[in-house]
């Protein structure tokens, strides 16, 4: 049986930021760039811990999403992959390692990352500047720890890799109301949540052992119900 990464359990989710940003320190005050990944299924809060770590750290952290280098809705077409956007395969898993490579020996005063918008549905290209005095790369996304189709190449480019495991039942809550909230009516959402959300999020999971260390996250963000 392989090892099982160790799991944090905090009462709040301020307390889990706190800790998280406590396990930074040493990563920003070592004089050499870090990576440091964070993962965990759709709808795992992913977003919104990047968006709380990056308030808290500011200038000396960038947030770099894998999101940002998936396929032009038209290529997915042409791929016949529209209908299951979000799983391994309708993602440049190539562009992005190339993008981890550049930021771990970055020489230039400023490298640009793509992001993806959401309004959009699609990625908008150098649209996150990176300073080569950032000391702090975050990287978010589901495939960071999967072992084929390319994404094997991510885990060995990242210093450190974070889960963020959630409660099957509150993922899919979320990822209807996600849905729910993109335009899609509820017997739609559920659809697509059940068709192609959880299917990615049981290869997520699947990886969750590779993972450095394991945060199971409080069901609300502002208070712990067990």
């Amino acid at each position: 049986m392989s090892k099982q990464p160790p799991v944090y359990r905090a009462e709040s989710f301020d307390r889990m930021l706190e800790y998280m940003v406590e396990r930074t320190h040493d990563s920003i005050s070592s004089g050499e760039r870090k990576i440091l990944g964070i993962t965990g299924p759709p709808g795992s809060g992913k977003s919104t811990v990047c968006k709380a770590l990056g308030e808290v750290l500011g200038a000396r952290a960038a947030i770099v999403e894998m999101d940002g280098f998936h396929l032009a809705n038209s290529e997915l077409t042409r791929l016949s992959r529209r209908d299951r956007k979000g799983a391994p395969d309708t993602f440049d898993v190539d562009g992005y390692v190339a993008l981890l490579g550049r930021l771990r020996k970055q020489d230039s005063e400023v490298l640009y990352a793509p992001r993806f918008d959401r309004g959009l549905e699609e990625s908008v290209g150098s649209a996150v500047p990176i300073l080569r005095s950032t000391a702090l790369i975050i990287t978010e996304g589901n495939y960071l720890l999967s072992s084929n189709g390319g994404w094997q190449r991510v885990r060995p480019a990242l210093d450190e890799v974070w889960y963020l495991d959630v409660a099957r039942n509150i993922l899919t809550e979320r990822l209807i109301s996600r849905q729910r909230r993109h335009g899609k009516a509820l017997a739609d959402a559920r659809t697509w949540t059940e068709r192609v959300d959880l299917p990615n999020s049981n290869i997520v999971a699947g990886a969750r052992e590779r993972a450095d260390l394991v945060f199971a996250v409080p069901e609300d963000p502002n208070s712990y119900r067990g």
